[in-house]
């Protein structure tokens, strides 16, 4: 024997000691998605205060710096230095990170909805840096949005270090954007709820829990470094002190309804325009959108006397909590706030629009305060309360997320006292805004750029149609047991199948899928070593009386293309695959007769009382 051929026959030995090792001592995946998930939440905690941190210096560098400008230079400065920030931005965002660009809500719910579930690292990085120059620079735009894109990155990033499967990390990209939510806005709780509603669509419970960890571990990293107060300062704990000022707390929501359908409807209006136009290439085009938010920004600054119209605008929303501003000011203020939030993101900005709904919500909300003062005779602690709800509104009816907009302001100023005023201004907003205009706007953002994800309205036929009615296919497929090993784990799946189940007797306790399969024909020296309870998946299955639209959400949330059906026993009576789910689908939505299925596929029914 050659010394070379002893050295492969060495190498192959200990290549199968060391996938032994890691098949029986290693953590397992579950195991390792714990870890990940707890150093997301320590992780993404960390990013969204470095990128608070960045866009501070940025202001202080670039925007703060121009408006104290010497003489009447501060004019020309205040606007210029927004649309050369916006200049390099479209130039970075054309050449360098094209992803990086938008506020980064649409780029996760895509990712999320798509199998592999991956976010790029470079682009993540690269919307830290793009957005904290843009909005460092001037623009309307909040930092919200970006995090949450940042940190949803990271945890696809440390998924694929961790060496998880496209199911697993693809359940870590909802743990990334509840854990940014959770640092950006210092509200834990409202960042569950917002992911939940916003990127996951349904409680799934693997991925819930971990959504709670990492927005909790992320809060306490973004509090243990900017502090324990809240991201507004309440000048005085708010309340509903007379039932009489409800109808107008209703009427604000019906305001606010009108004024984010205005904001999305020119937002997407504008947007189409710049991308329609040929004259201004895109790389330029965010530095329009810079110059119109510079000029509108120093008009305030110089008219008003009061900023507020770049960047998030926090300070100024602070000033309508405490009641002193004109309403001149507020209306004039959330005008020049609506058009520059408009172009500085339409025209292709790297930034977020949570800040300037909310800005513009405390502007309308302090408006209508004033009048609750006029008609009431209240304090002026009124305009402040109803600045207050306001926020919430206008967040509701433009994100479209009800159970977040009404949490997120009691997180955000640790006040209880307005919960009444805030549900009911909150779902007047979200019933109006929905029916003047059904496509939530991230849904709208995404369908302009020709991507449409699947409406789960259009999947609610499927919630009525139970499996027992359908035909349940491979009851006589290879069967393993936990202790199978060797020639009976190389058993070959039927063509077109994925999955062949674990049983201890005749109870399902777990899967063995083609993927797994797949990695011991490439080592078959571990055939002897390996037995099926090593390699066996949890066993997902869906019981037969349940409906469709379940086995779909849990093939969707498992990333397998068919699931075991069994009886309330949990014995095995067959697989479902999408394929028949998608035949149910067609024949309810076609009112078109179809063939019936063949006597020889049994259906989930009659295979249940042949068991009994």
């Amino acid at each position: 024997m050659t010394s070379a051929s002893a050295l492969r026959q060495r190498l192959t030995r200990f290549r199968q000691w060391a996938l032994r090792f890691e098949l029986r001592v290693a953590p397992t995946e579950s195991q390792r998605l714990f870890g990940l998930t707890l150093l997301i939440g320590v992780a993404c905690g960390l990013a969204a205060v470095a990128f608070h941190f960045s866009i501070a210096f940025a202001e202080s560098l670039l925007f703060e710096r121009a408006i104290v400008a010497h003489g009447r230079w501060w004019l020309v400065a205040g606007v210029l230095t927004p649309a050369l920030g916006g200049l390099v931005a479209g130039l970075l965002l054309k050449h360098v990170v094209p992803n990086a660009r938008g506020s980064g809500v649409p780029q996760v719910k895509v990712a999320y909805a798509s199998k592999e579930g991956t976010l790029r690292l470079r682009d993540a990085v690269g919307k830290l840096f793009v957005a904290s120059l843009q909005i460092g620079s001037g623009a309307s735009l909040g930092r919200e949005g970006p995090t949450v894109q940042i940190c949803s990155g990271l945890a696809s990033a440390l998924g694929r270090f961790g060496r998880l499967s496209p199911r697993n990390r693809r359940r870590l990209l909802p743990v990334g954007a509840a854990a940014g939510v959770a640092a950006a806005f210092n509200a834990p709780i409202a960042a569950v709820t917002f992911t939940i509603e916003e990127v996951v669509g349904n409680l799934d419970q693997t991925v819930l829990s971990g959504v709670i960890v990492a927005a909790a571990l992320a809060a306490v990293i973004e509090r243990s470094i900017l502090g324990t107060h809240p991201v507004f300062s309440v000048p005085q704990a708010f309340g509903l002190t007379d039932a009489r000022s409800l109808l107008l707390y209703a009427a604000l929501g019906l305001a606010a309804a009108l004024l984010s359908v205005v904001f999305t409807d020119g937002l997407l209006r504008v947007r189409a325009k710049f991308r329609a136009q040929r004259r201004i290439p895109d790389w330029a085009q965010p530095a329009v959108g810079g110059l119109v938010t510079g000029a509108i920004a120093v008009a305030a600054l110089y008219w008003l006397g009061t900023s507020g119209v770049n960047g998030g605008g926090y300070r100024v929303v602070e000033s309508s909590l405490s009641g002193v501003l004109p309403v001149k000011v507020l209306l004039l203020l959330g005008v020049a706030k609506l058009v520059a939030t408009i172009f500085s993101y339409s025209s292709g900005g790297a930034g977020g629009i949570f800040a300037p709904s909310l800005f513009m919500g405390a502007m309308l909300g302090g408006a209508f305060g004033s009048l609750d003062r006029s008609i009431f005779g209240h304090g002026p602690e009124a305009m402040g309360a109803f600045a207050l709800v306001g926020m919430g509104a206008t967040f509701c009816g433009t994100i479209r997320a009800p159970m977040t907009s009404v949490l997120i302001i009691v997180e955000l100023t640790s006040g209880y006292g307005l919960i009444l005023p805030l549900m009911i201004a909150n779902m007047s907003a979200y019933a109006l805004a929905r029916y003047l205009r059904p496509v939530p706007i991230y849904e709208a953002l995404l369908e302009q750029d020709g991507i449409h994800l699947k409406q789960r309205g259009s999947l609610q036929a499927l919630d009525q149609l139970k499996l027992s009615a359908l035909p349940v296919q491979g009851a006589d497929r290879p069967r393993l047991w936990p202790a199978a090993r060797g020639r009976e784990l190389g058993l070959a799946l039927p063509p077109g199948q994925h999955v062949l189940p674990v049983l201890n007797g005749e109870k399902l306790v777990g899967l063995v899928t083609s993927e797994e399969l797949a990695i011991l024909e490439q080592e078959p020296g571990l055939g002897p070593l390996i037995t099926a309870s090593d390699i066996m998946r949890p066993p997902a299955s869906v019981d037969v009386d349940e409906s469709l639209l379940a086995a779909l959400d849990l093939m969707r949330a498992e990333s397998l293309p068919e699931l075991p059906v069994v009886n309330a026993s949990g014995q095995l009576l067959g697989f479902i695959d999408e394929a028949t789910i998608a035949q149910a689908y067609l024949h309810e939505s076609d009112p078109k007769p179809q063939p019936v299925p063949s006597p020889a596929a049994p259906s989930a029914a009659s295979n249940a009382r042949t068991s009994r």
